[in-house]
């Protein structure tokens, strides 16, 4: 039998250098239970409990740690795990805990001859310098210096790192960032340790997010989830996961973003980091914000507010969304208050205090803002930056009046987002400057940069964004006084028997379900190439190029209602009317005769049925389970009207994407 199978410290250790750590933490758990571990074995099992996921382990592991190394006379090992146990508590903001282990490292270290604990205990002593920067950096020098001297890598890296992240803060950013770069290089090469790589993964994005330096963000994002993937760690906890979520969001990659910050939200509380908590949440809260989900957003920024991380500028902008311009203007004012010191706070806070001012009338407050605002980032321009001063100085000059000038700063604005990656805020941007074409009379300039928008808008599923963009594109086929006929397919949709669901599920359960129900709802119509006409309540006006998109959708909405139904235990019950016909378009409305058919089709329709006009389901793919025609009497309508009821259960169309 091998040594390693005979003793389970070298097992554990043998499975922690494969990455094994459900192995490793298994192996030392065993051993543990059955008393057969040593201080080493101990030590090796916190790390095991960290990176299987059981963090409520590694405290009491590194305890006993502690406690068998005084034993065995090992004062050496005996600090360096009581400074991890200080490390461990400032983790978890119990800071006198962490200040007790942080003096009985100290205590320890000082009969001792020079080791990495002295100079790991240089660099708590930086975290801990907090605004003194000058005293931080002497400690993080003094800890590098060690680090040369004993050959640790891992100590080398973190200081070298700390020091470039506080030379950022003082603005001294491309030499800040020369020294993060090079610690990244040695932790995506495999030079230091997972627990060390992790931490300057996190404090890289996390620098690079604030700096607005998305570029190089997702460069490091790419190069540590290879690493990840080579050495079998499948993600860094907790904040790392917030961080990766920044650069998705601006990415436009929004169902990632949004999964890695609500399973932050599940890890944080494990990890008890209840601070990124907020962090994690406000990321929330942008996702369904810029996808138009206003109520999901407003919990999502509320929820981070109580976990001590401030809600502005999203929640501002949702308020602003609502028509809260007052309430809006007012949060972002004593928002800036606060960060009357923070540079990069204050660069992301001005450009909403722009929009809301020009939103509110008050264009020299947004005039204002736009120059504190590109007075600040000439320190370090990224295209993000540059992008975002030319996009509201562009708001700026389309509210004064000077559409010429607004159009070449909208211009330039959106060419650096696309620069960056950030197709939302290019798509903004070329609503703006469409707006300002329309304003210099180049209507057919305009109505070409909304288009390109309302697409963007609808690939990334921003539904109220899109639709925006479409009442703009119906003003100015209004304003060249268009009108047009047409052949479209058009659906009208409708919520039956609300209010009995509502007496079984209480007013806040039924105000989610009709959120969710919208979003759904909204999300086919995109998928099939359904143009939402009008929203009233609980229905839906949508028109389509042709019938059997119509078709495919409507099915896709019943069986997404009964899905829905099935595994939440209640779903609205829903009717459904289709019909095929010609109708006079006039911007974005639809009118005529036939579109009030359509409508009376809808109505005849049950709770959980689709009707359709037989001229619509003639020539549809042979899939289609459908009733015999019945004539039918609508309302308003002077002859009865052949229609279909569509099986949706027994229909074998395929079924469309995102209806599951």
């Amino acid at each position: 039998m091998s040594l390693v199978a005979d003793d389970p410290v070298e097992a554990g250790r043998a499975a922690l250098d494969r990455h094994a750590w459900e192995e490793a933490y298994e192996t030392l758990s065993n051993a543990d239970r059955a008393g057969s571990l040593s201080a080493e074995g101990l030590f090796l099992l916190a790390d095991s409990a960290w990176w299987s996921g059981h963090p409520e382990d590694v405290i009491d592991a590194l305890e006993r740690a502690y406690a068998a190394y005084s034993s065995e006379g090992d004062p050496s090992s005996a600090a360096m795990v009581a400074f991890r146990l200080a490390e461990q508590h400032g983790m978890r903001v119990e800071l006198a805990q962490a200040q007790a282990w942080m003096s009985r490292a100290e205590r320890l270290a000082s009969d001792l001859p020079e080791g990495a604990v002295h100079g790991w205990l240089e660099w708590i002593r930086g975290l801990m310098a907090f605004g003194d920067v000058d005293a931080a950096i002497n400690h993080y020098d003094q800890a590098i210096e060690i680090a040369r001297r004993v050959g640790d890598p891992n100590l080398y890296g973190m200081s070298l790192h700390d020091k470039g992240h506080l030379l950022c803060m003082q603005g001294k950013v491309a030499e800040g960032l020369a020294l993060m770069d090079e610690v990244m290089v040695a932790a995506v090469g495999g030079e230091m340790q997972p627990l060390a790589a992790g931490y300057v993964y996190c404090g890289m994005i996390g620098i690079c997010t604030r700096l607005t330096d998305y570029g190089r963000a997702a460069e490091w994002t790419a190069a540590t989830t290879r690493w990840c993937e080579r050495h079998s760690i499948s993600a860094f906890p907790g904040v790392c996961r917030v961080h990766r979520a920044q650069v998705w969001t601006v990415r436009g990659e929004w169902t990632k973003a949004e999964e890695e910050a609500r399973t932050a939200c599940e890890e944080l509380p494990r990890y008890n980091m209840m601070p990124g908590l907020g962090f994690a949440n406000y990321e929330i809260g942008e996702v369904r914000r810029q996808m138009g989900d206003l109520s999901a957003a407003e919990e999502a920024y509320t929820k981070a507010h109580q976990y001590g991380h401030s809600p502005h500028p999203g929640l501002a902008l949702v308020w602003l969304m609502q028509g809260k311009t007052e309430s809006a203007a007012a949060a972002v004012r004593e928002a800036l208050a606060e960060a009357a010191d923070d540079r990069l706070a204050r660069i992301k806070l001005l450009p909403a205090q722009a929009e809301i001012a020009v939103a509110a009338g008050d264009v020299d407050l947004a005039a204002r803002a736009a120059d504190e605002l590109e007075g600040m980032i000439h320190d370090y321009e990224t295209p993000a930056r540059l992008a975002i001063a030319a996009y509201v100085r562009g708001m700026v000059h389309l509210a004064q009046g000077d559409a010429e000038r607004g159009v070449g700063d909208l211009r330039h604005a959106r060419k650096r987002w696309l620069e960056t990656g950030a197709p939302y805020e290019a798509a903004r941007a070329g609503v703006l400057m469409a707006r300002a074409q329309l304003v210099l009379g180049d209507r057919d300039g305009a109505a070409l940069e909304a288009k390109t928008a309302r697409e963007a808008f609808e690939r990334l599923g921003a539904h109220r964004a899109a639709e925006e963009v479409t009442r703009l594109l119906g003003d100015l086929d209004l304003s060249a006084g268009r009108t047009e006929r047409v052949r479209r397919t058009f659906m009208f949709t409708d919520i039956v028997k609300s209010t009995d669901l509502v007496a079984a599920i209480g007013d806040d359960a039924w105000e989610d379900l009709l959120s969710w129900h919208d979003l759904k709802l909204r999300s086919l119509f995109t998928s099939h190439g359904g143009e939402v006409v009008h929203h009233t309540g609980d229905g839906f006006f949508i028109a389509f190029e042709d019938a059997e998109a119509a078709i495919r959708c409507a099915v896709g909405i019943q069986r997404a209602l009964a899905d829905h139904r099935r595994s939440q235990g209640f779903a609205p019950q829903v009717r459904i009317g289709v019909h095929a016909a010609e109708a006079t378009r006039r911007g974005n409305d639809y009118g005529g005769g036939e579109v009030h058919k359509a409508a009376r089709i809808a109505a005849a329709a049950g709770g959980g049925d689709i009707f359709a006009s037989v001229d619509t389901v003639s020539g549809s793919q042979s899939g289609l389970s459908i009733s015999e025609p019945e004539p039918l009497m609508l309302k308003g309508i002077a002859e009865p009207v052949p229609i279909v009821r569509i099986d949706w259960r027994a229909t074998s169309l395929e079924a469309p994407a995102g209806t599951g």
